[in-house]
């Protein structure tokens, strides 16, 4: 491992206290670089400060440290669940967001292009589709691979070219082992608030600078019609 590296940890403490006595529960992860499969996840087990059991992603299993420790660590290895619980830590599922604009084509010979921007999931493996109508779209779809961003989450894209029809329905849908049920966000063509309220404010200042203008120009008229020549000698 390169040295360059700093080691962190992530800290999630549970205690309790019983007749004086502290038992405690400390979970943390360990990495030195970004790269997901350098993480060790570890369950430690603490009695009045000292450490008899443990649970670490490396081993796969408890150990224990203690003549207490070493029978409760027997004993959870002999447990299915809890072995697979505690292994599953580590791959925790993290849920995807998506971000749906539209954006004008470059290019093409559509009028206009939709981006599904999907962040913040992991594993790395999803699959981001497109309907229409119900129907799912497979010409005129473009993707970028799913892009790490160096935090161990991943996100992609996905662009759709189309010609809009009145009264359809598009929607971008994505499917990930974190969801019970594929995420379906559905295009909505009218425009945000605001937007209309950027258009509306530059509407009306243009409207107000027709009417000074209009106004200095007809000042000026009536100014200019008063005025007396002096003719020259």
């Amino acid at each position: 491992m390169d040295s360059s590296f700093l080691s962190f940890s992530l800290l999630f403490i549970s205690l309790w206290t019983a007749d004086g006595f502290m038992e405690m529960v400390v979970t943390r992860c360990d990495f030195n670089s970004t790269d997901l499969n350098d993480i060790e996840f570890i369950d430690s087990y603490i009695y009045n400060k000292l450490e008899y059991s443990r649970f670490s992603s490396r081993v796969g299993e408890f150990v224990g440290f203690t003549e207490y420790g070493v029978k409760n660590a027997e004993a959870w290895n002999k447990d299915k669940s809890i072995l697979a619980q505690e292994r599953a830590e580590k791959e925790r599922y993290f849920k995807p967001y998506v971000r749906l604009q539209s954006v004008t084509p470059s290019s093409g010979k559509h009028q206009s292009m939709l981006v599904c921007s999907v962040f913040d999931f992991y594993p790395k493996l999803i699959k981001v589709s497109w309907t229409r109508d119900g129907q799912e779209v497979t010409s005129d779809v473009t993707s970028t691979d799913e892009l790490a961003d160096g935090d161990w989450y991943y996100q992609i894209h996905s662009h759709l070219e189309y010609t809009p029809r009145s009264g359809e329905k598009i929607s971008c849908v994505v499917e990930h082992i974190s969801l019970k049920e594929p995420l379906v966000t559905d295009w909505d063509p009218s425009m945000p608030e605001s937007e209309r309220n950027k258009i509306a404010i530059g509407a009306s200042g243009l409207i107000l600078g027709l009417i000074l203008s209009l106004a200095g120009f007809i000042y000026y008229k009536t100014k200019a019609r008063g005025r007396i020549l002096v003719p020259s000698n």
